[in-house]
């Protein structure tokens, strides 16, 4: 994966396909090539040119350990884009989605259309409850083993109905616990950001096409945080999945690729 410097920090990307092109943002925590997985190989399918990104904060990318705020990834993303090739589709999801409605406000000129998966413009009490715990963890060196570690994980962002099927529950099991590890510097600079604000009146200045989408049985964000977002952005369209949760791009994959693309690939 090319890194270069973009907006004083080092940052590492990837770009496949050709056509117009698709910028993707993680969630907090997560590299950039989580989405290629499922969506990646579906918008190349689809005649996009794509490209993911570790985020600042998530290594080989500049961990920021002293700190990171949200004008700074959104700046990162900005930066990005112009280096890519402005104006670009945005897609991003948690944290990401953030980013995304940020990015729209901010810079309209660099986005053509703005994608948000699990969105939200305000705290929810229990996932920053639950970021206030992981952070306590990390700064008492405390690391939880493997095998609970990934069995919360899986609770947290997953369907009951995909944990409902057994095999399929122990596939989520097996991948959580291998991916589990100490938390590094930059994934507790993520962690630290400032996500106090509401910013539900802002977001009614953006005038990008927007698709919101909610995960029917998300417990990270419930889907009423992301009908808000839509309902804020004059030009969103919200679609609710259902049988997911917060991860619902890996467990749904093919409606979720297909909603995406739809929207994408629609004269607006």
């Amino acid at each position: 994966m090319p890194i270069t410097s973009l907006n004083g920090i080092q940052l590492s990307y990837d770009v496949t396909g050709t056509g117009p092109l698709v910028l993707m943002v993680m969630g907090s925590g997560s590299p950039g090539r989580v989405w290629r997985t499922y969506q990646v190989p579906a918008l190349v399918k689809a005649g996009f040119r794509v490209a993911t990104v570790d985020n600042r904060g998530i290594a080989p990318s500049s961990e920021s350990a002293a700190g990171i705020t949200m004008a700074q990834l959104v700046g990162d993303t900005a930066a990005l884009i112009e280096h890519l090739g402005a104006p670009a589709h945005v897609v991003g999801t948690s944290m990401g989605s953030r980013v995304v409605a940020e990015l729209a406000l901010a810079c309209p000129e660099l986005v053509r259309k703005a994608v948000m998966f699990a969105a939200t413009a305000r705290p929810h009490p229990v996932t920053s409850a639950l970021s206030k715990g992981e952070q306590a963890l990390y700064d008492k060196g405390i690391q939880l083993p493997p095998e609970y570690a990934g069995a919360i994980k899986a609770m947290l962002n997953l369907s009951p109905h995909t944990l409902a099927d057994e095999s399929k529950a122990q596939e989520w099991l097996d991948i959580f616990e291998f991916a589990s590890g100490k938390s590094t510097p930059g994934t507790r600079a993520q962690l630290g950001m400032d996500r106090s604000q509401d910013r539900r009146q802002a977001y009614r200045a953006i005038m990008v096409p927007s698709l919101v989408v909610g995960f029917a049985d998300d417990q990270m964000v419930p889907p009423q945080f992301c009908r808000e977002v839509a309902e804020e952005i004059p030009t969103a369209t919200y679609v609710e999945i259902e049988r997911c949760g917060h991860y619902g791009y890996l467990e749904r994959p093919d409606e979720v690729n297909r909603v995406m693309i739809d929207f994408l690939s629609a004269a607006r």
